[in-house]
């Protein structure tokens, strides 16, 4: 990603007339190797998830980005979505709510199954199933979930699910949208145990944002911080945390609770 910038209308009166516009993101640049774990941190509002949707290209339509987010070396921001539709598949997104992120009239079966609708339609009916079965098993549910509803499991539960997802397409990145944010302490520690095993058994690699520092220290390999649409510090996670250069950041980890 080299000068990202994304701006978003902001339109008033009756004709809906663009009037200002909001820079979300001003001039980001940083890049993710295989393998690698980058966090990225910032209060709400600090335009991170607009960068990791901007990587997803999915800014197009709502606001206007502008720089270059490169993947395998080939410019993809703002590609029309058939030409993009291929690259999906090895670009993947956890989001945020896991209970708003799951369909709620759909089984388990049927939310992962999408994925191989789109990606793989040769498999048959029994090689989706096995698949699946397969991938709940990886994160660490069992295939009696196969034909229950979301509304059965518990939050943390249900973002495995969301994790199985989107490993079904056998991706290469995954942009993790404050994964952990929804859930108790204790089940963010599962999730970010998970995930940390899933990238070193299949080779994935992370942009993982999040607003609090505690949570990416154990993950991430390098760590941006990002206000008010800018990085304003970006080291290695062992450097950032025993020596942070910024003010913002120092502030971010005074905020971080602490057991007396």
């Amino acid at each position: 990603m080299q000068d990202l910038e994304v701006r978003f209308p902001v339109r008033a009166g009756l004709l809906r007339r663009q009037v200002d516009e909001i820079r979300a993101v001003d001039g980001v640049s940083f890049s993710v190797a295989p393998g690698q774990t980058v966090g990225l941190v910032g209060e709400s509002g600090s335009g991170k998830t607009t960068v990791g949707r901007a990587v997803l290209n999915l800014t197009a339509g709502a606001g206007t980005a502008t720089g270059s987010v490169r993947f395998d070396g080939r410019e993809i921001l703002n590609l029309p979505e058939g030409e993009f539709r291929p690259r999906r598949k090895e670009m993947q997104m956890i989001f945020q709510d896991p209970f708003g992120s799951l369909n709620p009239r759909m089984r388990v079966a049927e939310i992962i199954g999408e994925a191989y609708d789109v990606h793989f339609p040769h498999f048959t009916g029994n090689e989706r199933l096995d698949r699946t079965v397969a991938l709940l098993e990886k994160v660490g549910l069992s295939g009696e979930c196969l034909w229950r509803y979301p509304f059965e499991f518990s939050g943390g539960q249900r973002q495995r699910i969301g994790i199985a997802r989107a490993l079904a397409v056998e991706p290469r990145i995954i942009v993790c949208d404050e994964p952990v944010s929804a859930l108790d302490v204790s089940v963010q520690a599962q999730i970010v145990n998970l995930l940390q095993d899933l990238r070193e058994e299949l080779g994935l690699a992370y942009l993982f944002i999040a607003h609090d520092l505690a949570v990416v220290e154990h993950i991430s390999d390098h760590v941006l911080v990002m206000y008010r649409g800018k990085i304003v510090e970006s080291a290695p996670s062992a450097r950032i945390y025993a020596d942070p250069q910024n003010d913002y950041t120092r502030k971010l980890l005074a905020a971080v609770p602490t057991l007396p």
